[in-house]
């Protein structure tokens, strides 16, 4: 329910199992993550030969890749469990970073990020599926959002550290941000070997049901997009996060490096730069809850979106000063609303349903809209009109969250009635759509 907050200032203490959860799972996210190549990815491809049209085209064919690997692999981490999906994107992922060092041509950038999609599809919703399911088998999901948090806020305070350094390392050899990000992947997968055995409700039914079935995976896949379309409250959920994500990574990514060229930034400041960025967005992941509670979860989602909106509108009017001040406090708004986002979906999703398929969906949905942004990025760039896209982008997204946010509320009214007795009661609220019926699955327990 969009009145329910997800933090709490004290309650139960983890389990020591549930520490162990929390701790490794920091370290994959923080290791996984690390892509040391990132504050420069775009200045060694033009080096390369290739030109923004090639670079963004890799961009959007990245987003669409994602897409289509998002499709299987959600679907594969509730059929082979969530923590051997984490292993192989792990293993992806090294092997990925690997490519721009031995072939740096189009060819070989264009392999690289296909082979990110396919490693990041592998842990996208595996990831948050693992932790969610694995802390409240202990007992212990009052502790969910914060360990989200602080995983974010740990990986991202790594990249703080790391990336001022990637601009001497590059002078001692070029192609050490690719090395130094292969081996933090590998480091990724010592933590995810390491990740206990997780029997999440429903998992082993379905797996048992499957066995021997060629259907298996359609079968999957048909629970859960029939999940989706009887859970009005999760499919509007899933588009809210649209905006948040679309925006964050287009402008932290794909737009960062432009945006401070244009201003007259030297690359050599880049690092720094993003390096302040990665504090703000580290210290906000790790604090989500000095939001007010006087606003619902849902309604901090579409108030930060909107201020990451406006934030756009000021990096487009102002200086180079200001516009590196507006970009780190993008990135403390996201810091704020990513955990928040995780939370609303993960608790939208009903407890039997096949997790890790439907936020593989919500992140086909994210990818989907990234792969025509990163196309219009590359034409608007190629035309010299970047602050046209700045202020097209935080209108188009106003307009959008406005009318999103009206649907919430209409539909949280409706659903007010249903669950009256339920919060009177003070047992958690969710969304009340049941799992729907299956007639080849074994029965919930």
């Amino acid at each position: 329910m969009p009145s329910r907050w997800p933090f709490r200032s004290s309650g139960p203490v983890a389990s020591p199992a549930a520490r162990r959860i929390i701790r490794l799972n920091n370290g994959f996210q923080l290791l996984f993550n690390l892509l040391w190549w990132m504050p420069v990815f775009y200045a060694y491809q033009r080096d390369a030969g290739l030109s923004d049209g090639q670079i963004f085209g890799i961009q959007s064919i990245y987003y669409i890749a994602f897409c289509l690997f998002e499709i299987p692999t959600g679907v594969i981490a509730d059929r082979i469990g969530a923590r051997n999906c984490l292993r192989a994107g792990a293993v992806v992922m090294t092997a990925a970073n690997l490519t721009p060092v031995l072939a740096p041509s189009y060819g070989g950038f264009l392999v690289h990020f296909l082979a990110i999609a396919a490693g990041r599809s592998l842990t996208s919703g595996a990831a948050s599926a693992y932790l969610y399911d694995g802390l409240h088998a202990e007992g212990s999901g009052a502790h969910y959002v914060r360990a989200e948090g602080t995983a974010r806020a740990l990986g991202l305070a790594a990249k703080v550290v790391c990336w001022p350094l990637v601009g001497p390392l590059m002078v001692l050899a070029p192609q050490t941000p690719y090395v130094l990000s292969a081996a933090s992947a590998a480091g990724s997968l010592g933590c995810a070997l390491a990740l206990p055995r997780l029997a999440p409700p429903g998992t082993r039914e379905r797996r048992q049901a499957g066995k021997g079935q060629r259907t298996a995976f359609l079968r999957d896949a048909g629970t859960a997009l029939r999940c989706l379309a009887a859970s009005p409250w999760l499919m509007l959920v899933m588009v809210q996060g649209v905006a948040v994500f679309t925006l964050s990574r287009i402008c932290q990514v794909n737009l960062f490096q432009p945006v401070l060229l244009d201003h007259g930034i030297a690359e050599g400041s880049h690092g720094s730069v993003l390096a302040a960025m990665t504090v703000a967005e580290a210290v906000a992941s790790a604090r989500p809850q000095w939001l007010s509670r006087r606003l619902s979860p849902a309604a901090w989602v579409s108030v930060l979106s909107v201020a990451l909106a406006l934030t756009l509108v000021g990096v487009a009017a102002g200086g180079p000063w200001s516009a590196v001040v507006l970009l780190c406090v993008f990135a403390a708004i996201t810091g704020f609303v990513y955990p928040l986002q995780r939370s609303l979906v993960n608790d939208a999703i009903p407890k039997a349903a096949p997790r890790a398929t439907l936020l593989s969906v919500e992140s086909i949905v994210d990818r989907g809209v990234c792969a025509l942004a990163a196309v219009a990025v590359g034409a608007y760039l190629a035309a010299g009109r970047l602050d046209a896209l700045l202020w097209q982008s935080a209108a188009v997204t106003c307009v959008l969250m406005v009318v999103i946010h009206l649907m919430l509320r209409r539909r949280a009214a409706a659903m007010e009635p249903a669950d009256g007795k339920a919060a009177e009661a003070g047992r958690p609220l969710h969304n009340p759509a049941p799992v729907p019926a299956d007639e080849n699955a074994a029965p919930a327990p």
